[in-house]
């Protein structure tokens, strides 16, 4: 039996064993990538990102168990590598070997008034729990909405209600690129002077459907999307085929063959979303990165539009995604 210890998540953090109805730890002689991704697939947490040394999670306690572990990747447990016997080592704890796997819980969203928005919460040492709002920003919730698949940040704040014991983590230095929280930067302090009455919560726009408008197909035109019952448009600062593509394979209209701003004049009333970047896999505009809803735009903006591969004549539709609190 394995698991981590001390980490942000129950997928990263120093690898703990127990044998002889005692947790003990791994030394970090020999410890590489393979060697954690066995543990990654064990905990069923995705792949090895980084297998730390130098008991980078801080010190065990108890026995160390194993030494010199010498695994393939293609082991189903860690005691199926080659090892030296239980318990021969000649280690101290200052060497316990660690991991950071790719795939922890996501955060979950509390006590909001719909699945996209509430209080943070996140899954660490096998207990839910809150995060401080201490430097809680825009980017902060704006990671955390797109790993939840809600579209992008509108709000942050902390008028959620308190959560209960125990806060886990704080000052989070996120920059918005960042797929999950756990990959975001963050100050190491002690959480001691945070209460429940500053926990972080976050209000997401929830999925916004897209359409294509001024032009006699549903898949050419300016690019619009739907928010509290009001169409905008989308600043085409930075828009590529890319993003493009994204548009076009939301509404069943192939490939964008072609770009461009202020498609068929300006209209279309407010800009709602700005440094939209895409990467080519999301399933929908919401996925991507992009500044926070309603946030201040360049001065040059046109609005962006995209001509799809697929010519639809006839009535202007749109995908409609119904959005996760409906």
């Amino acid at each position: 039996m394995v698991r981590l210890e001390d980490g942000d998540n129950l997928c990263d953090g120093r690898v703990a064993i127990f044998h002889n109805s005692t947790w003990g730890t791994v030394c970090s002689d020999y410890w590489d990538l393979q060697d954690a991704q066995v543990v990654c697939q064990q905990l069923n947490c995705g792949r090895a990102i980084r297998a730390t040394t130098g008991a980078s999670f801080g010190q065990g306690s108890g026995p160390i168990w194993l030494d010199d572990v010498l695994c393939d990747g293609t082991e189903s447990s860690l005691d199926q590598c080659v090892a030296t016997h239980w318990g021969e080592h000649n280690c101290q704890h200052y060497e316990d070997a660690g991991v950071q796997c790719s795939g922890p819980l996501p955060p979950r969203l509390q006590e909001g008034l719909h699945a996209c928005s509430g209080r943070v919460e996140i899954y660490k040492n096998s207990s839910w729990g809150t995060v401080c709002d201490h430097e809680w920003d825009i980017m902060d919730a704006s990671v955390v909405c797109r790993q939840l698949r809600c579209g992008v940040a509108v709000s942050v704040n902390s008028s959620f209600g308190p959560g209960e014991d125990p806060i886990w983590l704080d000052n989070f230095r996120c920059v918005g690129t960042e797929g999950t929280i756990n990959e975001c930067p963050r100050e190491q302090r002690n959480i001691n002077n945070c209460t429940h009455s500053q926990d972080a919560g976050v209000t997401c726009s929830g999925r916004f459907p897209v359409r294509l408008v001024d032009v006699n197909s549903r898949c050419s035109g300016r690019v619009e999307i739907l928010y509290k019952s009001t169409w905008g448009t989308v600043c085409d600062d930075g828009w590529d085929l890319t993003n493009g593509d994204i548009v076009c394979r939301q509404l069943n209209c192939g490939k964008s063959e072609s770009i461009t701003g202020a498609y068929r004049g300006q209209g279309g009333g407010e800009i709602l979303l700005s440094g939209v970047r895409c990467n080519g896999t999301e399933d929908s505009l919401d996925q991507c990165i992009a500044n926070p809803l309603g946030a201040n735009h360049s001065a040059g903006c046109q609005h962006a539009g995209v001509i799809c591969s697929v010519f639809r004549p006839g009535r202007k539709l749109w995908l409609f995604r119904m959005l996760p609190w409906e």
